[in-house]
């Protein structure tokens, strides 16, 4: 099923990370698990525009209350969060996004290859799609 592209709100995402993590929860198990003072109804009026958007949906199993579950993938919206935030922060070019990033983060030796692996890999996409030439 095709899903519009998900650009959540921040209290939005805050709904879908713990759908994310804890799978289906009631409406009550939501409004407990967030940790902080916010309204009942809130949560619920919250919940239920995300089931309009279809990246939730209630789920209903038998007599227990109804739940709630994400329809949606946290990579879909990780990878429309970062388009987004490369758009609007370096237009036409990742690499100052990515020099930022590395130089100010303290980088494991696992991170480290991580990144030189996906470099490879674009070298080699890069390569495929423009004859072998580097």
């Amino acid at each position: 099923m095709s899903q519009p592209t998900p650009l959540p709100k921040d209290g939005e995402l805050e709904l879908l990370q713990l759908l994310w993590e804890h799978g289906t929860l009631s409406l009550s198990e939501v409004h407990e698990r967030l940790g902080r003072d916010i309204g009942y109804t809130t949560v619920q009026t919250r919940l239920n525009r995300l089931v309009d958007k279809g990246w939730v949906e209630k789920v209903k199993q038998g007599k227990s209350p109804t739940g709630y579950s994400a329809v949606i993938e946290p990579d879909d919206v990780r990878e429309n969060q970062l388009n987004r935030v490369v758009e609007t922060m370096s237009p036409g070019s990742v690499v100052p996004l990515v020099a930022h990033l590395v130089q100010g983060a303290s980088l494991t030796s696992d991170e480290l290859s991580e990144l030189k692996k996906l470099i490879r890999e674009a070298e080699q996409r890069f390569k495929q799609e423009n004859g072998g030439k580097a």
